[in-house]
């Protein structure tokens, strides 16, 4: 929505459209190299919603404006020069590891109140003791992840991302899967938060 409004504005027009689903920490990314050899064979500008999602890596913002041979704007910050997005990446390096560490730190004081995150052994283990107990293995894992994805959404929650859809963002961003291994959804939060009885969602 954001780049479409921007190309609006400016009487842009989009010729290809590419989603990259992986956290801007990464720099291994596929739907952004291909953007990127669109925009070198076209001579098209690169547009993106927000400079940290592009990459959160100083030394890779700064090689993609160095040698990528387009042009591209954030359009957070459209007006930007060159020194600024460096500064502006560098910011946005620093503010992951910060991320990166608030979501460890989280996760370890759940476990230090005596929460088991996870369960390693999984239902399997219980088999031979009948299927009840299998369904209560799976249960109380479940009930673990909860607890640690609750301790994350709750931080979360405490940096100003208040709806269901910014804290899918945000833990998609921080490269967070569901129990399943998926990507977060409104939904998929709202559930999570139904779950916990001390919430107001």
């Amino acid at each position: 929505m954001a780049v479409s409004d921007y190309l609006r504005r400016h009487n842009g027009e989009s010729i290809a459209d590419y989603v990259e689903v992986e956290s801007g920490k990464k720099n291994d990314r596929p739907q952004l190299a291909a953007a990127m050899t669109h925009c070198r064979r076209t001579g098209a500008t690169l547009v993106i919603a927000k400079l940290d999602r592009l990459a959160r890596n100083v030394a890779f913002i700064a090689n993609l404006m160095e040698a990528s041979g387009f042009e591209f704007v954030a359009v957070d910050m459209p007006l930007a020069s060159r020194f600024t997005l460096h500064i502006l990446a560098a910011v946005a390096e620093h503010e992951a590891r910060l991320i990166s560490e608030r979501t460890k730190v989280a996760l370890a004081a759940t476990k230090a109140r005596g929460t088991k995150l996870g369960c390693p052994l999984g239902a399997a283990h219980l088999r031979p003791y009948g299927n009840s107990a299998a369904v209560a293995a799976v249960k109380e894992g479940a009930a673990s992840r909860r607890t640690e994805f609750l301790a994350v959404i709750k931080e979360i929650q405490g940096e100003g991302f208040t709806t269901f859809a910014a804290i899918a963002d945000e833990l998609n961003s921080r490269g967070i899967r569901t129990a399943r291994g998926r990507r977060w959804h409104p939904m998929t939060v709202r559930l999570v938060l139904r779950s916990d009885t001390g919430s107001m969602a």
